[in-house]
């Protein structure tokens, strides 16, 4: 993949050597709200019972990452599709000044919202995918390290 993206990038300079060429990535993240369950005491004759009020709360954090510089840029957003997908690229591109004097080469995964025929891509943006299946390729899929506390 180090390879492909090496040959996108170069690829795209020679296209427009008067621009800048930046490699970015790209992943959303579900984050939200549930209900938590609690011990509650009781006696030992009583029915425990606790209301729990079954509702889930979701944002969807879209995070784009510059691997060379560490540089991020991200939203929250209420829900993840196509159209909301295309607002966040066009102020993606507005914010950086994609296309003017600078092209992207942006790495994404293969969702349905990223891969869409009504996708809009703003002038400048590149899309380049992940192959199917590969996690491991996307730093944002792999899991946090558990934390270990000393014991006392």
């Amino acid at each position: 993949m180090e390879k492909k993206l090496a040959f996108r990038v170069k690829e795209i300079q020679e296209k427009y050597p008067e621009k800048k060429v930046e490699l970015w990535t790209e992943d959303e993240h579900r984050i939200g709200l549930k209900p938590i369950y609690r011990r509650i005491w009781v006696s030992w004759s009583d029915v425990p019972t606790a209301k729990i009020k079954w509702q889930y709360k979701w944002v969807w954090l879209y995070g784009f990452v510059n691997p060379e510089s560490g540089e991020t840029y991200w939203w929250l957003m209420p829900l993840v599709n196509h159209e909301v997908f295309s607002q966040v690229l066009a102020d993606f591109a507005q914010h950086f000044e994609i296309g003017k004097n600078k092209e992207v080469l942006l790495v994404l995964d293969g969702a349905r919202w990223h891969t869409s025929k009504s996708l809009k891509i703003p002038e400048g943006i590149h899309l380049e995918f992940l192959p199917s299946y590969s996690p491991e390729l996307q730093p944002a899929e792999s899991a946090p390290p558990r934390l270990r506390f000393p014991q006392t």
